[in-house]
């Protein structure tokens, strides 16, 4: 378990996912920095990072075309973003959500979304396949979370198997930290949240036939310039959910993610996201990884993870004690 954050799952269905964005201005003095190569001379990302923030994934309404805050701006925001369960519960049967002790978001940024393309900083628009299939999903949550019939009724986050891609790479609140590894024929990226692992190859194999599908799909990488291009196929189909803490949109995704190492301390990191099955039109966010001082911490999700049974033994309790006369 990180040492960082107390995991006790908790689902919460939302649409707009919190995504970090650092200044791309931040960092070694421009002009007096070069990107550092590894010894069989690629470009070195090897470190650790973190893409914590509160800068969300969508630009909010209020906003409209701005694509920077000024500083007032900025200062009134981040004076209100993030999340919080310090305040009295609303819904009954609701055990809460981590306090700010145990949040580890960073804070907001200077940019008002992590979308940049669209230009209007907002997702496309869903396919009407899709915006049936998020509908009836919010509404199954709705009902059956509080009071679950079966584990399948708690989302992929909760039972502790991953958080899907692109989620995989996004933040939320806490523990988004990630470790870079490299040898001359694989990139490894270790990721803190649900101790997931990226292994890619570098060498121009052909990415695995469609019938296999992965949990963290099918990655395949090389270099352009300094710029680690990796493309990811053959996602699983087991899992199509978007909400704060997983964001995977299903077996159609091609991914594409840009790792650029721009400054001493920030990797700026970008991901397309082609779903036609989902979205109407591919997007694009742009999410720069700063480094973190430190190291990752192990996050055994399942070692003491009693909430899903506590919530079916307590929902069976509800039912037969309604059921009684």
């Amino acid at each position: 378990m990180s040492q960082r954050a107390l995991l006790t799952p908790c689902t919460l269905i939302a649409v707009v996912l919190l995504l970090p964005a650092p200044s791309a201005g931040q960092g070694a003095a421009a002009g007096a920095w070069s990107a550092p190569q590894t010894a069989w001379g690629d470009p070195d990302l090897q470190g650790v990072w973190t893409n914590a923030t509160t800068t969300p994934l969508e630009r909010p309404d209020d906003l409209g075309d701005k694509t920077v805050l000024t500083g007032e701006e900025w200062a009134a925001r981040n004076a209100v973003s993030g999340l919080s369960d310090d305040r009295r519960l609303e819904i009954e049967g609701d055990v809460g959500f981590y306090n700010d002790f145990w949040l580890e978001q960073g804070q907001l940024n200077e940019r008002t979304s992590l979308i940049i393309d669209p230009s209007n900083g907002k997702f496309p628009a869903l396919t009407p396949e899709e915006q049936a299939h998020v509908a009836a999903q919010m509404l199954d949550r709705s009902q059956s979370y509080l009071s679950p019939g079966i584990w399948t009724d708690l989302n992929i986050y909760d039972r502790c198997i991953t958080r899907g891609m692109p989620g995989t790479m996004m933040p939320g609140f806490y523990n988004h930290n990630y470790h870079i590894l490299q040898t001359p024929d694989y990139v490894v990226l270790q990721v803190e949240m649900i101790h997931d692992t990226r292994i890619i190859p570098l060498d121009g194999r052909p990415h695995l036939k469609p019938s296999i599908r992965q949990w963290l799909g099918d990655a395949r990488g090389h270099w352009e310039g300094n710029t680690l291009v990796v493309e990811t196929t053959n996602l699983t189909h087991k899992l199509r959910d978007r909400g704060l803490t997983v964001f995977a949109t299903g077996g159609d995704l091609r991914l594409v993610e840009r790792f650029t190492r721009v400054a001493q301390d920030i990797v700026d990191y970008q991901f397309t996201v082609h779903d036609s099955g989902a979205f109407t039109e591919p997007w694009t966010a742009s999410v720069p990884m700063r480094v973190l001082e430190g190291n990752l911490f192990e996050y055994a999700c399942h070692e003491g993870n009693y909430a899903i049974a506590n919530m079916l033994s307590g929902a069976r309790a509800e039912e037969a004690a309604e059921s009684s006369p």
